[in-house]
């Protein structure tokens, strides 16, 4: 009896202890569970699994390691288990859908880099178009952005070489992308689009710069002109380039007027003729005989675009930056001789410009070297120096150039960024609906007053289309870029320049 007792009370403690060890158990499998779980929502970073975008919501976009534009995700980067749903593979960075969050907006440093593709990019119906004003959640990869401003690369284009080919001014132009677009719209020297010394040659750096900076066309200076060989094929290459890459055609371009303004004649030996001024007596006939030969020696090197002729009015005996380069110091006799000009240089081949609108025939001052002003009203605009470039406008003048003339009679501004004087004026006023050029934009008369980007957008807004020879290209292009995604700018006038562009082009030099 006293050994049942016994045995019953160690049955009793086993039964304690091993009551006990399953309580403990049951405990440590609880907090193994627990710990796994947490372990698998919020997983520590590791070489081998990096949190996604969407897991560090403290990360701005440029802290996001993404693929560069235009490549399809890899599979790691789809993989990553997040709370968020994560973008299909088969979106690109260049082809994701507009977006509307709470997200944070790309920063100005970044947009320059988001180029639209063209529409003809993808051949999937569903991807849908990528429109300037794309703004990515914090789940959709970011654009890749670079500290310098400007776009470095070549911008997605679709069917090339010759993909304008038997297609409508309208058809290209839905086709390129806004980076095309605004690079069509600057006229640049061979030197300030590579950023080499004195170019004398169009080789493989100049094609690859014309890749990434798709411009509107190249404007050459003695400097650059050696023999006539060599000068016909540096200009022949650069067409071809352009034309292999984007199928349009660039301008090329010099300041051939005769007299001192004279790069072919005096480096080449085309033909020497004296300043206009000296044939202001010999009447209209001449005047047209002087820029039909003109045309044609220049046309005959390759080049289809003169800045000539001078539609300024030597009204002003102290001026020296026109003088003797006008073709008269009369108004009424100015207008007569320069409508004979353009039609002489128009029969000769080439497309010719109005220069310096509203008239730098007036000023003291040379605008090259700082600014330059005029107190004129637009009253006596109207009845003196608007009479030659009224003339040479209906005689079909292809472009009117705008100089950086100070009007401190009308709202004291260079007539280059002034809506004033081009669209109130010139277009609205004279009537005028063709190419609206800048005088250089090197020159100290603005570069003193505004930055690349800010002189860019000025420029275009107040109605220029092709902006001549920036002090930085890539900061004008950026800026006008970063002026119509942020729509300071719409896209629409941006297009209106370039039709008119395109329409000279294919008018005068053929796609």
């Amino acid at each position: 009896m006293k050994d049942m007792k016994l045995l019953k009370q160690k049955t009793g403690k086993c039964l304690l202890l091993l009551a006990v060890l399953l309580v403990l158990s049951a405990v440590i499998v609880c907090l193994f569970t627990f710990k796994s779980r947490k372990n698998e929502e919020n997983p520590t970073s590791s070489p081998s699994s990096a949190p996604s975008a969407a897991s560090s919501p403290n990360k701005t976009s440029s802290d996001v390691s993404v693929s560069a534009p235009g490549s399809v995700l890899t599979e790691s980067e789809t993989a990553t288990p997040t709370p968020t749903p994560s973008i299909p593979a088969s979106l690109t960075p260049t082809a994701a859908p507009t977006l509307q969050s709470a997200a944070p907006q790309i920063t100005p440093a970044q947009t320059p880099t988001m180029r639209p593709p063209s529409p003809q990019a993808s051949s999937q119906a569903p991807s849908p178009t990528f429109k300037p004003s794309y703004v990515p959640t914090a789940s959709a990869p970011s654009p890749v952005s670079t500290p310098s401003a400007g776009i470095t690369e070549a911008p997605a284009h679709s069917d090339k070489p010759g993909n304008t080919t038997g297609k409508s001014v309208e058809q290209i132009i839905e086709e390129m992308t806004l980076h095309e677009k605004i690079c069509q719209m600057f006229i640049c020297t061979p030197e300030g689009l590579t950023g080499q010394g004195t170019v004398t040659k169009s080789d493989e750096k100049l094609k690859k710069k014309i890749s990434e900076y798709p411009i509107g066309g190249l404007v050459y200076f003695a400097q650059n002109l050696e023999t006539v060989p060599q000068t016909k094929s540096m200009l022949s290459n650069a067409l071809n380039y352009s034309k292999e890459l984007y199928g349009i055609p660039l301008f090329l371009a010099v300041d051939e007027e005769g007299g001192a303004v004279a790069r072919c004649a005096k480096k080449l030996g085309t033909s020497k003729l004296s300043p206009m001024f000296e044939y202001k007596n010999s009447g209209t006939k001449t005047a047209y005989n002087n820029a039909l030969t003109i045309a044609r020696d220049i046309a005959s090197l390759g080049f289809n675009l003169d800045f000539a002729p001078v539609a300024d009015t030597w009204s002003n005996k102290e001026n020296t930056v026109i003088g003797k380069r006008a073709y008269s110091d009369s108004f009424s006799e100015t207008a007569s001789l320069v409508a004979s000009a353009v039609k002489g240089f128009k029969a000769g081949g080439v497309s010719c410009t109005l220069k310096h609108f509203p008239g730098h025939g007036d000023t003291a001052e040379d605008s090259h070297y700082g600014n330059a002003y005029s107190s004129k009203t637009l009253k006596q605009l109207a009845s003196e120096e608007y009479l030659a470039f009224e003339s040479g406008i209906n005689a079909g003048a292809d472009m009117v150039m705008v100089g950086h003339i100070t009007m401190t009679n009308v709202d004291n501004l260079p007539a280059s960024v002034s809506s004033v004087m081009i669209n109130d004026e010139l277009r609205g006023k004279l009537g005028y609906n063709g190419v609206v050029i800048t005088d250089s934009l090197s020159m100290n008369a603005v570069t003193g007053l505004y930055s690349s980007r800010t002189l860019a957008v000025k420029a275009v807004q107040a109605g220029c289309d092709i902006l001549l020879m920036p002090e930085n290209l890539s900061e004008a292009v950026a800026g006008l870029e970063d002026a119509v995604i942020s729509g300071e700018i719409s896209e629409d006038r941006i297009d209106e320049s370039v039709e008119r562009i395109l329409k000279i082009k294919a008018e005068n030099i053929g796609f």
